[in-house]
């Protein structure tokens, strides 16, 4: 049994599940519509371009959820996940999820976006096991900070070595499916890098290595 690894978004999914989460939060009147988009999407440029302090996109993005609690939240990410997210999933990443299934591998998803909606997206593709970007909680409500080191870059590799020594796991025969040249410190380090739709950055890095690169939809 050996590790499948998964980016979630553009990787599992056709699209970014904290934007659109992001503009749900506005249909929802719990940000102010069109200066957050602007300010979200301005964000989201610069994770495009690799030039994104993460702690910048999750200090602004999670200032609607402030006072509010997991279980109120958890209530209309439920929704959200099922009209949204779901037409989104790639057909092609689900037969490849069900490959690695058959194999008998073992199912991780680790992203760069908050955990409450990873883990709900994640579950909807029948994998239990993820790795994300942990919110504080106050007294039983979100207080608009994260905890530990965020799943992104550098940190994704912090916090998977974490989690495989927690787990007495390891990375032999592993695999890691991602679009992002933001990922490509963890592409590095396992044995079976893919590129899924790979950003330019992403698929020169892959043309050099020769890195396998799927064009799923």
């Amino acid at each position: 049994m050996a590790l499948a690894i998964f980016d979630l978004d553009e990787t599992l999914i056709h699209g970014d599940c904290a934007s659109l989460w992001a503009l749900e939060m506005t249909k929802l009147g719990w940000a102010d519509g069109e200066a957050f988009i602007a300010r979200e999407q301005e964000l989201m440029r610069l994770y495009a371009a690799g030039e994104l302090a993460m702690e910048d996109y999750m200090a602004f993005t999670l200032a609607p959820l402030v006072g509010r609690t997991p279980e109120e939240v958890a209530h209309v990410v439920e929704p959200f996940v099922e009209d949204v997210i779901e037409p989104i999933f790639y057909s092609d990443a689900s037969r490849t999820l069900a490959a690695h299934r058959e194999a008998g591998d073992r199912l991780l998803v680790i992203s760069a976006s908050a955990h409450f909606l990873v883990s709900a997206i994640a579950e909807r593709f029948g994998i239990d096991e993820v790795l994300a970007i942990d919110l504080e909680l106050q007294h039983g409500f979100y207080s608009g900070r994260t905890e530990g080191v965020l799943t992104y870059r550098e940190g994704k590799v912090t916090r998977l070595q974490a989690w495989l020594a927690e787990q007495n796991e390891n990375l032999a025969g592993a695999s890691f499916y991602s679009d992002s040249r933001n990922d490509l410190p963890l592409l590095q380090l396992v044995d079976r890098p893919f590129a899924v739709n790979p950003d330019p950055t992403l698929r020169a890095h892959a043309e050099q290595a020769g890195w396998p690169i799927l064009n799923w939809r």
